[in-house]
């Protein structure tokens, strides 16, 4: 019996999110006259999502921060930086970048900002 290799997901992340994005979202909502329960009708999302994004308590994903880019003639996504991909750990310099490294480096970079926020 031969078993069959699965295949590889080769995740390339090339854009990341604006870090004022909950700012931009509400001011392109309003400039529009939009109001959460709108915005969600008009890019297939809950209301309660809307809410969450423009709090801060959830982060679109590169799906929703596209259908949100076309509905409020905005830009969300960025491509990546060098510095960033360069940050990775150099026992992936040999390797496929996987998710868990994107993970530790999303948490890294998070911690950093924390630190460097005056008290």
């Amino acid at each position: 019996m031969t078993q069959k290799k699965k295949p590889e997901i080769k995740v390339e992340i090339t854009q990341e999110i604006i870090e004022d994005y909950t700012s931009k979202i509400r001011q392109a909502r309003e400039k529009l006259g939009l109001t959460h329960e709108d915005l969600a009708k008009k890019i297939n999302e809950k209301t309660s999502v809307i809410g969450k994004l423009e709090t801060g308590k959830i982060q679109p994903s590169n799906i929703l921060a596209t259908k949100l880019e076309h509905a409020l003639k905005i830009k969300l996504l960025t491509p990546v930086t060098e510095e960033k991909a360069a940050t990775l750990s150099p026992r992936t310099a040999n390797r496929e970048v996987t998710l868990g490294d994107l993970i530790q480096l999303n948490n890294k970079t998070a911690e950093e900002q924390t630190e460097r926020k005056p008290s």
